[in-house]
């Protein structure tokens, strides 16, 4: 929330001469001059809050400010969150990469899983290992082979350079169950 810069204008910071004024309840008191709006404000022990400075005549609705802010602070955390879900994150293996090194990564992808975000795997090739390109494509395989059912490749797996590349997203729990519902219908 910090790098956020949540402004609205309220009260006497409001320069429009006329509003379109929407009550504490919701309900619309029409295309009000700002000083009679603010004056409906003032009666009702409540600030006037410009919420779409951009339109014409400018929105302005009367509510506590405090609370205002607060479900709109709400709202943007919630976006943030949902948006952070689809992250890719990367883990890099070796095409002879050792047993337990192996394991450890694959922990790691599995956890990135449970986070439903994607995971770019990339098989790094360093001097002569370039001669031995089937044992990237072997590796990448294996590994498929341990989240066989539960992920979908979305990109093959293909050389950039010394880079064996290929991106893997969990499957939801969604699609699992119409997958079974198809099967379902065809029995």
């Amino acid at each position: 929330m910090k790098n956020v810069n949540l402004f609205w204008r309220t009260n006497n910071q409001i320069r429009a001469p006329e509003l379109r004024v929407i009550g504490p309840e919701g309900k619309q008191l029409g295309v009000l001059k700002t000083i009679d709006a603010l004056k409906k404000a003032n009666e009702l022990n409540l600030d006037l809050i410009e919420i779409a400075p951009n339109a014409n005549p400018p929105v302005a609705k009367i509510f506590n400010f405090g609370k205002f802010r607060y479900s709109e602070e709400k709202k943007l955390r919630k976006l943030k969150k949902v948006s952070k879900s689809g992250e890719l994150k990367e883990i890099r293996f070796s095409p002879f990469i050792a047993q337990h090194d192996y394991q450890t990564r694959i922990g790691r992808i599995k956890e990135f899983f449970n986070e439903r975000s994607k995971v770019k795997i990339v098989v790094v090739f360093k001097g002569r290992e370039m001669n031995s390109k089937k044992f990237g494509y072997q590796l990448i395989d294996k590994i498929k082979d341990n989240f066989e059912g539960k992920i979908s490749i979305d990109m093959e797996p293909k050389f950039f350079g010394r880079h064996l590349v290929t991106i893997m997203s969990p499957v939801t729990k969604k699609i699992i169950k119409k997958d079974k519902t198809i099967e379902n219908k065809d029995v």
